[in-house]
């Protein structure tokens, strides 16, 4: 060895560890941007004149093109190298940033937050790419527990930080620097990414499909439209034919999917999948598990501010005990319930959660309005605790029966259903929340009108969880240990081409 290799090595050791910070953060900031929104959204509401379809746009808009964009995001990383989509995803998610921040009506925020769901669709895929084209195979399970660290610390973090920022109201800015906050983050990113970061291909990139891309989009868009905008204009006769046209857009996808895998075997959706039992079930479990989440969280945060007239703080802060017991329950799920119970952590889970959400009916019923956050942290800690023996285990336990050779493929396809399913939900508040409260409410109705909405709201997401432990049966009842790379999104299975 000469007298320059260590040094050359030590480097090398330096800049992938730069890098690691650097994608780490990016993922950060995408986690932390969908918790802080949640808390400041009464704040958006009241401050921008923005009407509740809107504001459930404002949210929706972002799962939606998340969804709708993470497949195709991870196949153009494939083939036009993951450092330059990094690049693309993090400068376009900043300037998306931006416009949110600076936006000078509803209108303009909900476009400009479809467009950073849009570029977070091109940035996040490649995280963990990057990472599996970075390191080598000995060190990537100390790296992937650092990546679920921060994933609990974006959990923590995220509503608090958004809380204090709107509470603040720097510089007079309202509601706008939990936007703002983004960007010297991106550009710092940005910069120091385009540095350290190395490139990397995937050797075998398949081909991207466009047309299935515009078939999920068309048919959520028909779904989930006619939902938020119905109760507002009195439920109109399109708004049926849409939802029930929508069925008939992903009907098309299927047969187009099935097309494409014969002509060239690159399709958006590897429906070969959907015949192994377990992916199917689990795949069935995320997305009915998005529309949970989805309804919960948006309807948690207008009951605490805009039903019980509390700030922002207050209101992040009661969510912590929630936020912690997500965490410490992941944690523990993993590493230790997993393995010697199995499945039955999952569906223990499942019911854990909804026993936390029946207690917090209870306790908004028994309380009503003069309801204090002390006496709202046990159902949280529950919820909490439920939530975190599902989200921890569940990528592995529908991944464990699916061929090594579309593991990265699976992987995308989860959290894509995922964020469809969170899309999904947020729609379904129009429903199942603002469907119950009524129109024109004098401000001495406001409160109570709330609280039943809240606690309707409630029942749903109750009854939901209890679909959950249902389809959790299908699933493995002890998920084997999955294949290296088995959680890596779409192309990052196979060990990529690095790009000097």
């Amino acid at each position: 060895m000469t007298s320059t290799e260590p040094t050359l090595i030590a480097a090398s050791d330096r800049r992938r560890w730069f890098a690691l910070a650097i994608v780490m953060t990016a993922a950060f900031m995408d986690l932390v941007d969908v918790t802080i929104v949640n808390i400041a959204i009464p704040s958006i509401q009241q401050d921008a004149g923005a009407s509740f379809s809107q504001i459930q746009w404002i949210t929706a808009g972002y799962a939606l093109a998340f969804a709708a964009g993470l497949i195709t995001g991870g196949r153009l990383g494939d083939i036009h190298g993951r450092k330059r989509l990094f690049l693309i995803g993090i400068g376009g998610f900043t300037l998306a940033s931006a416009l949110c921040g600076f936006a000078a009506g509803p209108e303009m925020l909900v476009a400009s937050r479809i467009l950073q769901g849009g570029m977070a669709a091109l940035m996040v895929p490649q995280v963990l790419s990057i990472v599996h084209a970075t390191f080598p195979a000995h060190e990537r399970g100390k790296v992937f527990g650092l990546f679920g660290a921060i994933v609990g610390l974006g959990a923590v973090s995220g509503p608090l930080l958004g809380a204090l920022l709107t509470e603040w109201n720097l510089f007079g800015l309202e509601w706008r620097p939990i936007f703002l906050i983004n960007l010297p983050v991106g550009i710092v990113g940005l910069i120091l990414g385009s540095r350290f970061i190395t490139e990397s291909k995937a050797p075998k990139a398949l081909k991207l499909d466009l047309v299935g891309v515009a078939l999920v989009t068309l048919g959520l868009l028909m779904l989930i439209f006619p939902l938020t905008r119905g109760e507002e204009l009195g439920w109109p006769l399109w708004g049926y034919v849409s939802m029930g046209g929508s069925l008939v857009v992903l009907g098309a996808l299927v047969a187009y999917e099935r097309r494409k895998t014969a002509r060239d075997g690159s399709p958006l959706i590897e429906l070969s999948l959907f015949r192994v039992k377990s992916f199917a079930a689990g795949i069935a479990v995320q997305t009915v598990f998005g529309i949970a989440l989805g309804i919960f969280f948006l309807v948690w945060t207008l009951y605490m501010q805009l039903g019980l007239g509390w700030t922002p703080l207050r209101a992040g802060l009661t969510g912590v005990p929630f936020s912690i017991a997500v965490s410490t329950a992941a944690g523990l799920s993993v590493q230790q319930l997993v393995p010697r119970f199995g499945r039955k952590v999952l569906q223990a889970g499942a019911l854990v959660m909804g026993a936390g959400v029946l207690l917090y009916i209870w306790e908004s019923e028994r309380y009503g309005m003069a309801i204090a956050s002390w006496q709202m942290a046990l159902p949280l800690v529950v919820m909490g605790a439920g939530m975190g023996l599902i989200v921890a285990p569940l990528t592995e336990a529908v991944l464990s029966e699916v061929p090594r050779e579309y593991a990265g493929s699976a992987s995308g396809l989860i959290n894509t259903v995922q964020q469809m399913g969170n899309a999904l939900g947020l729609g379904l508040v129009s429903v199942v929340f603002f469907g119950v409260i009524g129109d024109d409410l004098r401000p001495a109705q406001v409160g109570p009108a709330f609280v039943g909405g809240f606690q309707h709201a409630l029942w749903w997401v109750a009854a939901v969880m209890g679909v959950i432990f249902l389809l959790m049966s299908a699933l493995p009842k002890r998920p084997a240990q999955h294949a290296e790379g088995a959680e890596l999104p779409v192309g990052a299975e196979k060990e990529p081409e690095l790009v000097s």
